[in-house]
């Protein structure tokens, strides 16, 4: 078992991570569904075409503020990196690039669904894509990290005392 595996194990660290991991789902929830932005409009539109909307933001760019396009952009990629570094640390269910990128799939599709069927925002193939790439990239970023403490702990292991 890995160093921030063990940490994660421990009773305190699990509890705060569930906590965090809560707080996580319930602003995700509020912003996807019931945030300021959402209230008084009712969106009937979706996209079904991979990577027509993401190619919008890039070729006019100039067009978009940089609030609008970096959260539509970058937003939808780092709402979804907490998913992919937290679940991994709270259940070995979730270990694996693969597991994780499923996972991201699913969770995105729900999300689109929703706001699609209650119309409290736009289906977007894009959006579960950005969003996908966000879960797999956290999960790598927990990698990247476990990987970091193993060679630092171990590295002051080796020192003398």
């Amino acid at each position: 078992m890995d160093h921030l595996q063990r940490l994660a194990s421990s009773k305190i660290v699990t509890i705060l991570l569930y906590l965090l991991l809560t707080i996580y789902l319930l602003l995700m929830c509020y912003l996807l569904f019931f945030g300021y932005y959402r209230q008084g409009i009712r969106v009937e539109d979706y996209n079904l075409t991979p990577f027509e909307t993401i190619n919008m933001y890039i070729v006019y760019m100039d067009y978009f503020s940089f609030h609008i396009w970096f959260i539509n952009l970058f937003g939808n990629i780092i709402a979804f990196m907490p998913l992919g570094f937290l679940l991994p640390l709270l259940s070995d269910r979730w270990k694996g690039a693969i597991r994780i990128t499923i996972l991201s799939f699913f969770v995105s599709l729900s999300a689109e669904t929703i706001q699609l069927t209650f119309h409290v925002g736009r289906f977007d193939v894009d959006d579960m894509i950005l969003n996908t790439i966000g879960g797999l990239l956290g999960y790598i970023m927990l990698q990247i990290l476990q990987a970091f403490a193993s060679v630092m702990l171990m590295q002051n292991s080796k020192m003398p005392k």
